[in-house]
């Protein structure tokens, strides 16, 4: 979905002129939305500028199931909210304000935020790992605010230029840097056989990642009839496999029967769900590799004896690292289409129902965004 001349010549002209506002929970699950920094007054003087920071003026940004957590739970393993907390890390927006430091963006350009601040001091810093950086300041993982605000101060260096690029797309790029990541670091190569276990928006991008590679055949599972439909709807050629109750073992079977007797070369283990890792390690060939990239509890219990005698290489993922500028490239030309991927929108405004509708699964919501004017 690409602007109109409207819509890029609005936002070069942009002055910010309305309060900035925030998504707000808190230790009590509470969700609203409030006044947030920096404030209207600072954004127009530039005075809350430092050294290598932009100003940009949000106006995309997508809700992650990690918001949705957040919110509900409180926590995601050591990550726990503590006071109250902006959520948010998937946007994109224009800037509208540049420290003189600053000579790479200019006023009116259109950005999408890697929300990731790093040291560039310990070792996986200067070891060009940065997603394990030790120091990150990853804004919407407590206390580090969040981006669902109409306006956020931001490293220039992770505000990444998107060109005429719709805000929608830019704001995507994040979860699509997760898939990548994911295809790039489990070794995902042309013709692999690949499983994709859940077909929630990180499985589906994966998805679209994986048969824009040339993986084949590619199959996906899920619980939920109906995100499959969505999956056959966006790749046709893919396998969809409805996961039902059985041991884990069972449940390899009838995924290998699903590929037509193939064993997946590599699995994408996309929902952090205990059974389907389990399931995925035993539905791979020998030598074969589990990635994942899904966030699930603290400890699990997986077939130990199965990943040993069968050599299987068990993965995973933690965010992602100098992704965006591939990610810009493959939205730009074509390659990758994440336009029926947003399924709601709303306004900051209405973010709570924006929130609510992330979080019921009978909405049939794939990725919500929310808008700021």
């Amino acid at each position: 979905m690409s602007p109109s001349v409207a819509e890029i010549s609005t936002a070069t002209m942009e002055k910010p002129s309305r309060p900035n506002i925030g998504v707000y929970t808190n230790p009590a699950h509470e969700l609203w939305v409030a006044e947030a920094q920096p404030s209207l007054e600072d954004i127009q003087k530039e005075e809350s500028l430092k050294e290598g920071e932009v100003t940009v003026a949000i106006k995309s940004s997508g809700i992650c199931g990690s918001d949705v957590h957040f919110w509900h739970a409180g926590c995601i393993g050591p990550m726990i909210v503590k006071d109250t907390h902006i959520l948010g890390h998937e946007s994109a927006g224009v800037v509208v304000a540049v420290h003189p430091s600053v000579d790479k963006l200019k006023v009116g350009d259109r950005v999408s935020l890697e929300p990731s601040v790093i040291c560039h001091e310990c070792e996986p810093c200067r070891t060009g790992k940065y997603n394990g950086c030790e120091n990150v300041l990853f804004l919407s993982t407590p206390p580090v605010p969040g981006l669902l605000r109409r306006y956020v101060n931001h490293p220039a260096i992770v505000c990444h230029y998107i060109g005429d690029m719709s805000y929608e797309d830019g704001a995507m790029l994040e979860p699509l840097s997760v898939a990548l990541w994911a295809i790039e670091s489990s070794g995902v190569r042309l013709g692999d056989p690949v499983l994709i276990c859940g077909a929630g928006p990180i499985g589906l991008l994966a998805l679209l990642c994986c048969h824009a590679a040339g993986a084949c055949p590619i199959a996906i599972t899920d619980i939920d009839e109906g995100r499959l439909a969505f999956a056959k709807d966006l790749v046709p050629s893919v396998i969809t496999h409805k996961v039902e109750r059985m041991s884990a073992e069972e449940g390899g079977k009838t995924i290998v029967a699903a590929f037509g007797g193939i064993e997946p070369a590599v699995a994408l283990e996309c929902t952090g769900v205990e059974s389907s890792v389990s399931a995925a390690i035993w539905a791979v060939k020998y030598a074969g590799t589990v990635f994942v990239v899904g966030v699930g509890k603290s400890e699990m219990t997986l077939p130990f004896m199965r990943l040993s005698v069968r050599e299987i290489n068990l993965k995973f993922q933690y965010r992602y690292c100098n992704t965006w500028p591939r990610a810009i490239r493959l939205v730009q030309n074509g390659v990758i289409n994440m336009e029926k991927l947003v399924t709601h929108r709303f306004t900051i405004d209405d973010a709570i129902k924006a929130f609510e509708t992330a979080a019921n699964p009978k909405t049939g919501a794939i990725k919500v965004q929310i808008k700021s004017d």
